[in-house]
Order: structure tokens, then C-alpha cells, then sequence
């Protein structure tokens, strides 16, 4: 039995969430997502009042509706408020800026890179150091920030590259003579 599963859903004001079939759609303020629905688990909406419940009473169904559970949570959330991660430019020379719908970094290689924004999500660089990545879809914030960090992932020596703004990167002592 999931403990996730059990917990309702409370759809906050100005989202609307309908089914056809096994499309499941979230409509919020800042935009609309979809979902398809497993076949292991139906949801239910009552006075806004979300529920995600298994068809039959097996371990694998409750484990699936506790996965549904979180994404539709997740979606919810996503198109009320929205999701974002920030990620800092550490080193000499590093810098981001935004030119039209291109990220254009210098992370220290013999060339600019430059990373598309994919439709969706919105990036913005307040900083020469600072990329800040805003969506609705959790999942897609969360793999264009991984994306990028990957460019340059922190290395543990001198602490340089690209990391998350709460990232902590464990540095590591050079070796002695």
C-alpha cells in the first residue's frame, strides 16, 4: 500500500483538471499539461479534490498510483506557479547571456557554446554568472538545467564549472611534493 497514493490532491484556485479517456489534462494560469493515465490506476475529482487509486489491489498497482500521484501533484503545481532552478558560473571568464532564444556560454573552452532553449521553457541570465531555468514541466526544468551543467560540471580541485545554486561541491586537497 502507498503512502503517497492515500494523499488527495487539493487543486488550488484557478486550476481545472479533466479527463477524456486516458488524457489526462491540468489547466492553470500558466499554461496546460497533459498526462496519460497507466492503465492500473483511475483518478477521481470531487469539490476539487483530487485522487489517484488503483483498479485492483495488487503492490505493483499502489506503487503505480503513488507514482501518478506525484506527477499529477507535480503538474498541478507546475501550471500554478512553476518550476526553476538556478545554476551559478564558477571560474575565470565564465559567463552566460541570453542572445534571442540561444544560451551563450563561455565556460573556459576554445569556443562559445551555445545551447537552444527548448519549447516550454525560459531562461533568463540576471548575472554574467547567474542562468536561471523556469517551466511548468518539472521533469523538463530539471533535465535542461542538467543539460547545461553538463557542459562544465564542477570539478573538486579549484571548485570551477557550472553547478546549482545549492549545489555543494566537496573539494578535494592537491597533491604534495
Amino acid at each position: 500500500m502507498s503512502r503517497i497514493a492515500k494523499n488527495p490532491i487539493t487543486l488550488p484556485s484557478g486550476v481545472s483538471l479533466s479527463q477524456a479517456g486516458d488524457l489526462l489534462s491540468v489547466k492553470g494560469a500558466k499554461g496546460t499539461l497533459q498526462l496519460k493515465i497507466h492503465h492500473s490506476v483511475k483518478v477521481e475529482q470531487k469539490d476539487g479534490i483530487v485522487k489517484v487509486v488503483p483498479v485492483k489491489d495488487l503492490p505493483d498497482s499502489w506503487a503505480m498510483a503513488g507514482t501518478f500521484r506525484s506527477l499529477i501533484n507535480n503538474m498541478t503545481i507546475g501550471v500554478s506557479e512553476g518550476f526553476s532552478k538556478t545554476l551559478r558560473l564558477i571560474g575565470v571568464g565564465y559567463r552566460a547571456q541570453m542572445k534571442g532564444s540561444v544560451l551563450n556560454m563561455n565556460l573556459g573552452f576554445s569556443h562559445p557554446v551555445d545551447y537552444p532553449v527548448p519549447e516550454g521553457i525560459s531562461i533568463t541570465a540576471p548575472t554574467q554568472t547567474d542562468v536561471i531555468v523556469t517551466g511548468t514541466d518539472k521533469q523538463k526544468v530539471g533535465q535542461v538545467a542538467a543539460e547545461i551543467r553538463a557542459y562544465r560540471p564542477p570539478e573538486p580541485y579549484k571548485g570551477k564549472g557550472v553547478r546549482y545554486a545549492d549545489e555543494f561541491v566537496l573539494r578535494k586537497e592537491a597533491k604534495k611534493k
